[in-house]
């Protein structure tokens, strides 16, 4: 069985009430947990919440949260890995197992219902074998990269590879975060990141991490002219 999990703890600081704030006119949830429903991949959509006003979004707009998460897994510090695990525990114990999870980040409004599809086919063509993680390519090479110094002035990473030509280096990848496939075996072991993954490479244009308010008025003129 397949369970989507989507991750929407209270009290984020930069965007205060991040996962709900009105994005298009819709709190921002709903477009990650409408592009779940529209895939029809997934027996099950939980959203793992310890906030009652999220929770209260989330029923309103017609989906379920059937427990609450616990407290001491909504720190600032708490990753992922732990919140998916206490999760399908928490099923266990209601007599629901899953063997395939579907994280899928509440600030996604830009990812779409055929991305998740997509990326499940590769997923399953693997067999099981590996976690598949949303990556997006970085517009120029990352041998170009500059730091800047405490002075205020820039300082190349490659000075070597400076005047070396865009099609003479290899494209990389930065992780962009919308979704994340695993099996239940993924999970269990100690380090389910630290081996080989598969990759979705996500359209630069959708690949938007909403962390800031700067974020978040991007991703809505992206929307706006993709969408409406």
């Amino acid at each position: 069985m397949r369970l989507a999990i989507v991750p929407a703890r209270g009290g984020s600081k930069r965007i205060p009430q991040k996962n709900i704030v009105t994005f298009c006119g819709r709190p921002m949830i709903v477009y990650a947990l409408e592009a779940l429903k529209q895939s029809r991949l997934f027996d099950k959509i939980h959203v793992s919440t310890d906030c009652e006003e999220i929770r209260n979004v989330v029923i309103e707009e017609g989906f379920s949260v059937d427990f609450m998460r616990d407290p001491k897994l909504a720190d600032d510090y708490t990753g992922l890995i732990p919140v998916m695990r206490w999760v399908l525990d928490e099923y266990k114990k209601l007599g629901e197992e899953y063997t395939q999870v579907c994280c899928m980040m509440p600030t996604a409004p830009l990812c779409r219902s055929q991305d998740l599809l997509d990326a499940y086919e590769i997923f399953e063509q693997a067999k099981g074998h590996y976690p598949l993680i949303v990556y997006a390519k970085y517009p120029v090479p990352i041998e170009w990269a500059f730091r800047r110094q405490n002075d205020g002035l820039m300082s190349a990473d490659s000075p070597d590879l400076l005047s070396t030509r865009s099609q003479d280096l290899e494209d990389a990848y930065y992780e962009c975060g919308p979704f994340t496939l695993w099996t239940s075996k993924h999970l269990n072991q100690r380090e389910p990141q630290s081996g080989k993954v598969l990759p979705y490479i996500m359209p630069n244009e959708r690949a938007v991490d909403i962390d800031t308010p700067d974020d978040l008025a991007y991703a809505e003129r992206l929307y706006r002219l993709m969408y409406q």
